[in-house]
């Protein structure tokens, strides 16, 4: 092969090391290409141009699936010793490579076919799918004779990969002096560590997680290519142990079940669609106890709060007295909010099943003549958040990057919010209506600083975070105050609230089951139309989007875990997960269900500490039923969809 031999094939340790990696590299590539030619009837209206780019992309992926798989080649490699350059030891060594890396070759190839019957690449969750086959050895060889131009496909690349590796040889050892040569070694072992620990993450920044499935949507415009960008090998290391999503069957029935709870939302029947615009603005960590007009009866009724100018919206806005987050961390909080996909024991974006085709206020409004962009002040793709919002349908994003003054970073998170907000502000004066625009703050993060110029002005309390609650409020006033003078600002639909709680809690009731998911949940509209706060109504995250849909008069069928708040007949209730339990708010009670018995029953309106457990009253015996059917059929409803890849109306 040419490019083989414009290529120095000869080296030291280290460089046969990275040359041997790119043999890998390069053998998931063609498995990228020979996954997209088996499957091209699944990517209708992909073009060259959009090949190239999911290729880039991909690029990142198949560098940490490689660093993965070649681990103990990687370490035997490295290790500071003579016996490295022994023929018997690099036998050793080649073996382990060939073996790892043609059971990695062998995943990709399996899901050349495989995915036509799951649509998506294969996770870890297919051991769970296939614990109880008793004939797993039988379907194997079937596989491979029925798939024979598949299992060529593979017998292929395994010798092309024998081969090349034979092409690469060893040199060494280079250096003859056994102390130079021992000191060398172990200098290079912490350098190696730190490369292959950041490519292995995906980057090298502390602000930003370890890349995981939902960061290929990043990639593509169409959620259904994301496949094309993961290979397989990545898709079962990255959700080994963490698929806590599987099949249930609580209900034999799916007519019964979709009695008991459906997604399956309704629109509007009478009067016109509004092409109200929609600014969505979550911020972070800003509990429900940080707000003084929530808690007017702590202090003895002398507690003001650290929101003065939410607070002052509030009184404009419609509330409710029990609001809840889904989850407990932000990447819980967007696919909630945006597109009524709750956590339900795990992230949304962190499950194998992030590349589902979902609602969400992004693509919904696409189709209605909306623009959409998401603005956050982090690194761009800190939290995944850039990926998800693409896959959501959003079409501008606007982070660190795009802001482009580093003058104004916090050293930690990103742009101070104050300069953010400004920045969003300027940026949405000239958008054109109708929009949707989803912000999310950052500076009420740890290590809780404010900026230079307001260490004096705003003092905080108690816990540090509040002095960076003081600033982000304060921050919202200013942008408000910008807004306000667009024409756009008075066919807006405001919605407010937070992505969880904090870590830092003021009261001794924010630290109950209950407490830790207490949030705001604020609608506002300038000619105030929305006012009152409800003290009896129960609202989550996962409400937002069929709530803003109802109050647009949508007319069409979507597929919501939410409710509208305002135009549902349902009962209200909120849900969520926490040490492996789900939680069930409805009425004056909330369940707390481990998925096979109902463990504990509280009256969470009045017994605000969560002391008195009924579960056990017999009095109760009949309500625990009903609430424990319900969270089933939540349950089964959720997993279910999200496995069967059902979250959108066919």
């Amino acid at each position: 092969m040419q490019f083989v031999k414009n290529i120095p094939l000869r080296g030291n340790i280290y460089y046969v090391l990275l040359l041997r990696l790119v043999v890998v590299m390069f053998l998931f590539t063609l498995c990228r290409i020979g996954f997209y030619l088996f499957n091209m009837s699944y990517f209708p209206g992909m073009t060259a141009g959009k090949f190239f780019s999911i290729f880039l992309g991909g690029i990142k992926f198949d560098i940490t699936a490689v660093l993965y798989t070649n681990l103990l080649f990687i370490l035997m490699m490295i290790v500071p010793l003579y016996v490295r350059f022994k023929q018997g030891y690099q036998t050793i060594v080649k073996w382990i490579f060939y073996i790892f890396n043609s059971l990695a070759l062998a995943m990709n190839v399996g899901d050349f076919i495989y995915f036509k019957f799951t649509g998506r690449r294969t996770t870890s969750d297919i051991f769970q799918q296939f614990e109880n086959e008793g004939n797993m050895g039988g379907l194997f060889f079937k596989f491979i004779i029925d798939y024979w131009y598949a299992t060529l496909f593979l017998v292929a690349l395994v010798v092309l990969m024998v081969w090349l590796y034979n092409q690469i040889e060893l040199r060494g050892p280079v250096m003859k002096n056994k102390i130079v040569f021992y000191l060398a070694g172990i200098v290079a072992l912490p350098l190696i560590a730190y490369l292959f620990v950041g490519a292995a993450r995906g980057n090298f920044l502390h602000s930003t997680r370890p890349i995981t499935l939902s960061d290929a949507g990043k990639y593509v415009h169409d959620p259904g290519d994301v496949s094309i960008v993961l290979n397989t090998p990545f898709a079962l290391y990255r959700t080994l142990g963490k698929t806590k999503i599987k099949k249930v069957k609580y209900y034999d029935s799916e007519e019964k079940l979709a009695e008991v709870f459906t997604p399956i939302r309704h629109g509007i029947d009478s009067g016109e669609f509004k092409k109200m615009n929609v600014v969505v603005i979550v911020l972070e960590s800003f509990s429900k106890e940080f707000f003084g007009f929530y808690n007017k009866d702590k202090e003895n009724g002398t507690y003001k709060g650290y929101t003065p100018f939410l607070d002052s919206l509030i009184a404009h806005s419609r509330t409710f007295q029990y609001s809840f987050a889904n989850g407990r961390k932000s990447i819980d909080a967007l696919p909630s909010v945006v597109a009524s996909v709750p956590s339900m024991g795990l992230p949304y974006v962190l499950s194998p099943f992030s590349g589902n085709r979902i609602n969400s206020l992004g693509n919904i409004l696409a189709k209605e003549g909306y623009n959409s962009a998401f603005f956050h002040g982090a690194p761009n793709g800190s939290m995944g958040f850039e990926a998800f919002m693409n896959v959501a349908g959003i079409q501008s994003y606007y982070g660190m990057t795009e802001y482009g003054n580093d003058a104004d970073y916090d050293g930690w998170w990103g742009i101070w919010d104050e300069h953010f907000l400004q920045f969003t502000a300027d940026t949405q004066k000239d958008f054109k209506e109708p929009f949707l625009s989803v912000f999310f703050s950052v500076s009420s993060h740890h290590p809780f600083s404010v900026p230079k110029k307001y260490e004096d002005v705003f003092k905080g309390g108690k816990e540090p975070i509040l002095r960076c609650i003081q600033f982000t409020d304060h921050s919202l006033k200013k942008y408000f105050e910008k807004i306000s003078t667009y024409p756009w600002f008075k066919n807006t639909l405001f919605v407010i609230t937070a992505d969880h709680t904090s870590s830092n809690v003021l009261f001794d009731q924010s630290r109950t089951a209950k407490g830790l998911f207490s949030i705001p949940i604020i609608f506002y509209r300038p000619d105030d139309s929305l006012l009152g706060v409800d003290s009896t109504s129960i609202i989550q995250q996962a409400d937002v989007m069929p709530t803003v849909l109802g109050q647009l008069g949508y007319k069409k069928d979507f597929v919501a875990f939410g409710r509208d708040v305002f135009h549902s007949t349902s009962p209200s209730c909120a849900w969520n997960y926490k040490d492996d339990v789900f939680q069930y708010y409805e009425g004056d009670l909330m369940l707390q269900f481990d998925g096979k018995r109902s463990i504990a029953l509280y009256n969470f309106k009045t017994d605000i500490m969560l002391s008195n457990n009924l579960v056990k009253d017999p009095s109760y015996k009949e309500r625990v039923l009903q609430l424990e059917q319900k969270i089933k059929a939540i349950i089964q409803q959720y997993n279910n969809r999200m496995v069967d890849n059902n979250l959108t109306i066919r």
